[in-house]
C-alpha cells in the first residue's frame, strides 16, 4: 500500500530529486609540458639553446594557456607555433601560431577546437621556435600530457 503523499509534498521530492541527479559538469583542468632542443627537430639539429613547454587545457572553456621558456638560442626568436597533428619526428603546419613578442618567457593563451583538443590530447601537437639561423625550427618538443 502506497502511504499517503500529499501533491506539494511530491512535487518537491520531485524537484529534490531533479536538482541532485543532475551534477554540474566540472572543468578538467590538463597540464601539459614539452623539453625543447635542436635534437628533436625534423631534421635534427646541433643548436645548444634549450626551452621548456608548461601550459593547461580547461576542458570546459576549451582555453589553452601556456608559459614558454627558452635559452641559448643562436639569435632571436623569428616564429613560434604548436603544429600538428604529428607524431614525433613529423612534420606538421602550424595550427596554434604565437603572436607579438616572442622574447622568454612567451605567455599567451587561445581557443582551441574540438579536433585541435582532441590532437592535443593524444600527443598529437609540437612546438618549435625558429630564428633566422634555422629557419624550420631550432627548438621542438613534443606536447605530452603531464
Amino acid at each position: 500500500m502506497i502511504p499517503n503523499i500529499s501533491r506539494p509534498m511530491l512535487a518537491t521530492l520531485a524537484i529534490a530529486a531533479a536538482i541532485f541527479s543532475a551534477t554540474p559538469a566540472f572543468a578538467e583542468m590538463q597540464a601539459y609540458k614539452a623539453d625543447l632542443k635542436g635534437a628533436s627537430e625534423t631534421p635534427a639539429n646541433d643548436a645548444k639553446g634549450t626551452g621548456d613547454v608548461e601550459a593547461t587545457y580547461d576542458t570546459t572553456s576549451k582555453k589553452l594557456a601556456w608559459t614558454i621558456n627558452y635559452a641559448g638560442l643562436t639569435g632571436a626568436a623569428t616564429a613560434a607555433h604548436f603544429h600538428g597533428p604529428a607524431a614525433v619526428g613529423v612534420s606538421a603546419p602550424p595550427v596554434v601560431p604565437l603572436t607579438g613578442k616572442l622574447d622568454s618567457p612567451i605567455k599567451g593563451e587561445a581557443t582551441l577546437t574540438d579536433a585541435q583538443a582532441a590532437d592535443l590530447q593524444a600527443g598529437r601537437w609540437y612546438f618549435n621556435i625558429h630564428t633566422a639561423a634555422h629557419k624550420d625550427g631550432e627548438l621542438r618538443g613534443q606536447v605530452m600530457k603531464k
